[in-house]
C-alpha cells in the first residue's frame, strides 16, 4: 500500500491502515490537503509524567505524525520519507483529558530530503512548536 493510499483510508476512518504507533497512542487524522495535515490526540492518563501532565514524548509522536502525513500528501506515488531530525519546543503544559491537535505543514520538500514544520495546539491555544527534516527514498527500481 502506497503512503497516499494510507493517507485516503485513514481520512475514511480505516484505523486499520495506520502504524502500529499510531494505534498505540490513538492518532487520528482529521484532514489532509497538498501539503498540510492535521492529526489528533486524546491525552489520557497513560500518557502522563511524574507532574501529572503530557509527556513530551507523546507531543513529539504527535508532531512528528503530523509533519511526515504532510508531507506523504506531496510526495510522488511510491516515494517514502522518514524524519532524520526533530525540533520541538513546549509554551505550554498539555493537561490530561484535553485533545492535542497537530498541524504539520510542508516548508521545503526536494528530491532527497525535506522540511516540515508543525503547530501545536490544545482548544485553539497554542502549546508548542515543532520542526523536522526528513529523508526522501526514490522508489526502487524493479525494472
Amino acid at each position: 500500500m502506497t503512503m497516499q493510499d494510507r493517507i485516503r483510508r485513514l481520512l475514511d476512518g480505516d484505523h486499520l491502515s495506520s502504524s502500529p504507533a499510531w494505534r498505540s497512542a490513538g492518532l487520528t487524522l482529521i484532514e489532509a490537503e497538498p501539503g498540510r495535515s492535521l492529526v489528533e490526540m486524546a491525552v489520557t492518563e497513560a500518557m502522563a509524567n511524574f507532574q501529572g501532565i503530557c509527556h513530551g514524548g507523546y507531543i513529539a509522536l504527535l508532531a512528528d505524525s503530523a509533519m511526515g502525513s504532510a508531507l506523504a500528501t506531496v510526495l510522488p506515488e511510491g516515494e517514502k520519507h522518514m524524519s532524520f531530525d526533530l525540533k520541538l519546543s513546549f509554551m505550554r503544559p498539555v493537561p490530561i483529558g484535553r485533545s492535542l491537535r497537530a498541524t504539520g505543514s510542508v516548508v521545503h520538500h526536494g528530491r532527497r530530503t525535506a522540511v516540515g514544520e508543525c503547530r501545536l495546539e490544545v482548544g485553539g491555544d497554542l502549546v508548542g512548536t515543532a520542526s523536522a527534516s526528513f529523508i526522501v527514498y526514490l522508489p526502487e527500481n524493479t525494472a
